[in-house]
């Protein structure tokens, strides 16, 4: 397997998005752009890029889900790795601001000397902190997911729940709540990060009304190397949730998965024409991925 992709759905054009992202930190690229069809006709743009070594995927068939805060991706800037991270923090947020929107303005908090969220101009929201150099390192670049109503309180529950199906899984920081705070009751978590498929990620509860909960809009990819791999992840993501299409199932919390196959991806980076369609078009008819079914639609068998 490898490392969790953050999947996008964006209404702008997918590499547009990747090309500006791409640009936003060091180690960031734009590494693949193409397209394949959609059934009943339209043509689906997709790009695969990486921010600060994080990979993520984009997708755009015109206008799609709005994207909501509910999954952010939150920017490590550590004093430790990096002697300018107190004046990066501002350069990349300058980066992320026009046409966007302030969540929390850049400024000095009780958890850190400088934080700061944003939603872009593409509505993908971002989370840039200051660490404390102290700590255990973490990558620059973190999945965060926020359990709101009518999740909110199910944080803790979720760590454990992901930890336990994935053979790395583990825990690492975690800050409940020492009393109620509002609607926020004391023990839902203030924050936690976690580690699944070799990939941090972190969670948050808010009792909040911010009139979001997860969506399609940004999902987390798993792809698999082989067929018992999907198999185990699917049946075990899916209990109590919704399978879907195309290898998307929502788990029990509502928060959004593929669960797909390296042939998929192969076929769309390497595959001709013909050869990408015959996939996609294969692909789009499934429910759980069938990996030998995708290869023989790969050959032309």
């Amino acid at each position: 397997m490898l490392p969790i992709k953050p999947h996008l759905w964006f209404s702008a054009p997918a590499k547009e998005a990747a090309e500006f992202y791409s640009g936003l930190l060091p180690n960031s690229a734009l590494n693949y752009a193409g397209h394949f069809s959609m059934p009943g006709g339209g043509r689906c743009e997709v790009a695969e890029f990486t921010v600060a070594g994080q990979p993520f995927l984009g997708i755009s068939t015109g206008p799609g889900l709005p994207i909501n805060p509910s999954i952010s991706f939150m920017i490590n800037f550590d004093p430790s790795r990096d002697a300018d991270a107190a004046q990066r923090i501002d350069e990349v947020w300058n980066k992320l601001l026009p046409g966007g929107k302030v969540m929390m303005p850049l400024d000095k908090y009780p958890f850190s000397e400088r934080y700061g969220w944003v939603a872009d101009k593409y509505g993908v929201s971002w989370q840039l902190i200051l660490t404390n150099p102290a700590g255990e390192p973490r990558p620059v670049i973190t999945p965060s997911l926020m359990f709101t109503q009518p999740v909110a309180g199910k944080a803790n529950e979720a760590i454990d729940f992901y930890c336990s199906i994935f053979k790395d899984g583990k825990r690492g920081t975690t800050a409940p709540r020492p009393q109620d705070m509002g609607p926020d009751k004391a023990g839902s978590l203030m924050f936690a990060d976690f580690f699944i498929d070799q990939t941090w990620l972190a969670a948050m509860d808010s009792a909040h009304e911010h009139g979001f909960n997860f969506t399609d809009a940004v999902s987390l990819l798993i792809t698999c190397e082989t067929q018992e791999e999907i198999d185990y992840y699917w049946s075990a993501l899916a209990a109590d949730g919704q399978p879907g299409q195309c290898g998307w199932l929502k788990d029990k919390y509502g928060v959004a998965w593929q669960v797909t196959s390296t042939v998929m991806f192969d076929a769309l980076k390497n595959g001709s024409p013909e050869q990408v369609d015959r996939v996609t078009g294969t692909f789009m008819q499934m429910q759980k991925v069938d990996v030998a079914v995708l290869e023989k639609a790969y050959r032309g068998g």
